[in-house]
């Protein structure tokens, strides 16, 4: 059935239908298309359009309708959308009473509420899933506020860290996506239904019992723009975008130190997979994928940009391509999101290794320098003594830590054996303790402060 057909005395090309429908991708939100007629013909009913009895016949062929989808036991057809498709149904089922659903309200307004159902709902189950990963991640910093590494600057090592630390830095990133989808969700939640095609409707609805039954805050205040708006959904997409950008940031990580070269890490055979020729190789090919997946992500965001930025107001049908995106870069970024869970709750950590690392790497030379300016030497002039010792452990292939008294005195008579403890990797570490360092005071301050966020 089309709901437009009077109009037209040809039928519709069937190359021209196939380019047209989209019942084969918005069938998706068939249960937020019959929540959202439920109401309306509840609020019908209420102004009087409808008498009561209407109401319960429709409301019943609408709940019939959902549970026969529900279970699969009716099947989609080739109608033109989920919104005649649905009416169809209904009319079918119930007589002439159900062509009474679609009063007072377009496709356009219909389709306007579905996309913020289903967008609303899919945000209620992103959430949990970032909730999931950053518990999973306080666990790993609970049990590695002791473990120490090199931080890195320019892929360099820089300066002692503890793992912990370091994963705080993605529980944060975590935080602000978790956040920003919390807050598109309080941006988006105002019901557009009544908006009509674009201009409102002269029938007596009551758009604030609308909103209310949907629980949204209240109706949208402008008839165009509810129906023309998508920010919703690039606001969804770049969230994801961004979210996935950390994901990747993550799994670069991984992939490292999951190397023969770093050691830091190994993943577990479930989370890995083989070579079809090379019998040695354990491949990070979750992680790899999931950082190939944000591109993809990051395309549904750019196309709607695209799609959206030339549109004049209201409705347009180019429109209809802001679904297929969104419902791709949702399923995307969920089974990234409970794979990367899943994968960094089977890690094994070498601890050894990574401060190994840390030592090799001189990470504790700016402590070495600091140790010197507290003994009486200027800045700059500690700078250069220390590059002279890291050059010499260098030629000899040590630490600063095995470097031996005697040359540190040759270079400058300040030195003492309390060196050796200054340059310790638990001292460099733990002295830092202002908020936010990776000190152990400092990091068990801010996982509490992490718990209780969760909580």
């Amino acid at each position: 059935m089309k709901l437009w057909g009077g109009r037209f005395t040809k039928e519709e090309n069937q190359l021209v239908h196939s380019f047209n429908e989209s019942l084969s991708f918005d069938r998706r939100f068939y249960a937020q298309d019959i929540k959202g007629s439920i109401a309306h013909v509840t609020m019908l009913a209420k102004v009087g359009i409808l008498t009561d009895s209407e109401r319960d016949q429709i409301i019943e062929g609408l709940n019939g309708i959902k549970a026969d989808i529900d279970s699969e036991k009716l099947a989609f057809n080739d109608a033109e959308d989920i919104h005649s498709f649905v009416e169809a149904e209904l009319i079918d089922r119930i007589g002439d009473v159900g062509k009474k659903l679609h009063t007072g309200r377009s496709r356009n307004d219909q389709v306007a509420l579905d996309m913020r159902l289903y967008v609303r709902d899919e945000i209620d189950e992103l959430l949990p899933l970032i909730k999931d990963l950053q518990k999973e991640l306080l666990q790993l910093m609970e049990a590695n506020i002791d473990t120490y590494m090199p931080g890195f600057t320019h892929l360099q090592k820089a300066q002692p860290v503890t793992l912990a630390h370091h994963l705080g830095a993605y529980f944060e990133m975590f935080s602000r996506d978790y956040q920003r989808l919390e807050d598109n969700r309080k941006r988006m939640n105002y019901c557009p239904l009544g908006a009509g095609a674009l201009a409102g409707t002269t029938y007596p609805l009551d758009r604030e019992l609308t909103a209310s039954l949907l629980d949204f805050y209240g109706p949208t205040l402008n008839s165009m723009d509810s129906v023309s708006d998508r920010d919703y959904s690039l606001e969804l997409l770049s969230d994801l975008s961004i979210c996935m950008m950390h994901l990747s940031r993550f799994c670069e990580e991984i992939i490292m130190w999951n190397s023969n070269e770093y050691r830091f890490i190994e993943l577990d055979d479930s989370y890995s997979t083989g070579s079809s020729i090379m019998p040695q190789k354990k491949n990070p090919d979750i992680a790899e994928l999931i950082r190939g997946k944000s591109g993809r992500v990051y395309g549904a965001l750019v196309s709607l940009m695209t799609t959206m930025k030339g549109l004049p107001l209201a409705y347009n049908k180019d429109m209809q391509e802001d679904k297929e995106g969104v419902f791709d870069a949702i399923d995307t970024a969920k089974g990234c999101l409970a794979l990367f869970t899943g994968m960094l709750k089977s890690i094994t950590v070498n601890k050894a290794n990574m401060e190994a690392s840390a030592k090799n790497g001189f990470t504790n030379a700016t402590d070495a320098a600091d140790w010197l300016v507290k003994n009486g030497v200027p800045f700059r002039d500690a700078h250069g003594i220390i590059g002279t010792l890291v050059l010499t452990c260098i030629e000899r292939d040590i630490s600063l830590d095995e470097l031996p008294l005697e040359e540190y005195k040759k270079i400058s008579p300040v030195f003492t054996e309390e060196i050796y403890e200054a340059i310790k990797m638990k001292t460099c570490v733990d002295k830092r303790n202002t908020i936010g360092a990776p000190g152990r005071d400092a990091m068990e301050k801010v996982i509490a402060i992490y718990k209780e966020k969760l909580n």
